[in-house]
């Protein structure tokens, strides 16, 4: 049968079903996703020194896998990480965890939906929250983010106490993104899959906003046709399909990860 008199819609959809018979799910654990997570970042430039945690939520409730303070993103394994509960004592692994983790724990509080939170300072990202402005999508491939992304305009300080903990959890609201000005990006994903793409795309999102400042106005793109690529981009499956491509590139050079 001939689709090429179909109108969109259903095109849209004949499209969603296959994909969810061609992609297949990836079959690591969480501790191996994460640890994947933190290499593909680092290869995407979203590595500061020791600036930065990703977090996922464990099996038990109020707890959670992240990285040991003193680790870079291009060190983190699934072995070396190390679950904790929301007042940051280690519950298995050696080390500590960074103590800016403390805002993690009060977005898992306020946000149920939310499974993993990636927060890293990455240039483009932390030049552009120099200037004090709101992060624009107008570009197709930005679109997962658009209406998705919050700021915070004036900077709390170091996130190391329990007001930033609920500043930031309240300026994100039901959002999957914010941008902290004079800080950094914080992404608020349902799944690993989800945070590691969107925080990818982040970071490609003020680069290209800079570039765009530099040579003139940005424009915007029509709200309808921005939604509804934001609702075809920001599928499940191809979160998990962009996800295991980055892993596949990101393990030519990292396989140790997954150990």
């Amino acid at each position: 049968m001939s689709t090429m008199t179909a109108p969109k819609d259903e095109l849209v959809k004949l499209a969603e079903s296959r994909m969810k018979v061609a992609i297949a799910e990836n079959t690591w654990t969480d501790r191996q996703k994460l640890a994947l997570t933190c290499r593909i970042l680092f290869e995407g430039g979203h590595d500061s020194g020791l600036a930065g945690q990703i977090t996922c939520r464990a099996e038990a409730p109020g707890t959670y896998y992240t990285q040991r303070l003193g680790l870079g993103f291009d060190e983190i394994s699934a072995q070396n990480l190390l679950l904790v509960d929301e007042d940051l004592n280690v519950l298995d692994g050696g080390g500590m965890a960074n103590p800016a983790n403390r805002f993690h724990s009060w977005l898992y509080r306020a946000r149920p939906d939310v499974n993993c939170i990636i927060h890293t300072h990455p240039l483009h990202i932390a030049a552009l929250s120099t200037l004090e402005v709101p992060l624009v999508v107008s570009h197709m491939d930005l679109c997962p983010l658009y209406g998705e992304v919050a700021f915070l305009e004036k900077w709390p300080g170091v996130p190391v106490g329990n007001e930033e903990g609920e500043i930031i959890a309240e300026a994100i609201g039901d959002k999957k993104a914010i941008l902290l000005s004079h800080h950094g990006q914080l992404i608020a994903g349902a799944t690993i899959e989800e945070a590691c793409v969107l925080a990818m795309l982040i970071e490609r999102a003020a680069k290209m906003q800079l570039l765009a400042m530099a040579a003139g106005e940005i424009k915007p793109i029509p709200e309808n046709l921005a939604r509804e690529a934001h609702d075809w981009i920001s599928k499940p499956k191809r979160h998990s399909a962009a996800f295991d491509y980055y892993s596949r590139r990101v393990l030519n050079r990292h396989n140790d990860c997954l150990l």
